[in-house]
């Protein structure tokens, strides 16, 4: 017995080399975990794409060969025909790429870049010189769709719906679904 009660007390107070690895082990591993989130969640904003833009359809334009997506919005493609109120084709990609182009009237555009798409476009909101959110403008018109998960232009949408405005005023299949039915 006595030796039982020896053996634990002289090996109760060690620390092993073990214990001390892995104790430095632990606490460099939450020193790379706090420099990963300091660097990865407090990276300053990335500087706005400036310039004159080029409209490509409604909903994606270039500035200095950058492809731009306008975040949050879905136009008609160019190829794509609605329906208009009296049963009549007509082509609502092209009219929305036109009205994107009257709105910008050749003026310099700040896009505000937030991601990339799959197509590695950067996605962006953009902004007239008076300050005015053209991707807000295009759903506010009827011209685009609110997308994606945030629907951040959901309430414009349903106000240009109500109106009857742009893609509004017919019918017309959602630009997405227009899409898939091409690739299938």
């Amino acid at each position: 017995m006595a030796r039982r009660l020896r053996g634990r007390q002289a090996g109760s107070g060690v620390v092993t080399q073990d214990t001390v690895q892995l104790f430095a082990g632990l606490i460099l591993l939450a020193c790379l975990l706090g420099f990963y989130v300091y660097k990865h969640w407090n990276t300053p904003p990335q500087a706005a794409i400036i310039g004159k833009a080029w409209v490509i359809d409604g909903d994606t334009i270039s500035i200095s060969d950058t492809h731009i997506r306008l975040e949050g919005i879905d136009a008609p493609e160019a190829d794509q025909t609605c329906t208009d109120a009296k049963g009549k084709t007509w082509p609502c990609g092209r009219a929305a790429a036109s009205e994107l182009r009257a709105r910008i009237r050749g003026q310099e555009l700040t896009c505000q870049r937030r991601a990339f798409d799959k197509y590695q476009r950067v996605l962006a909101v953009c902004t007239l010189p008076d300050g005015s959110d053209i991707n807000v403008w295009m759903v506010q018109q009827g011209w685009a769709l609110a997308y994606g998960f945030a629907n951040t232009y959901e309430f414009e949408e349903a106000e240009a719906k109500a109106a009857k405005r742009g893609i509004w005023a017919g019918s017309f299949v959602s630009p997405s679904q227009w899409r898939q039915g091409r690739s299938e």
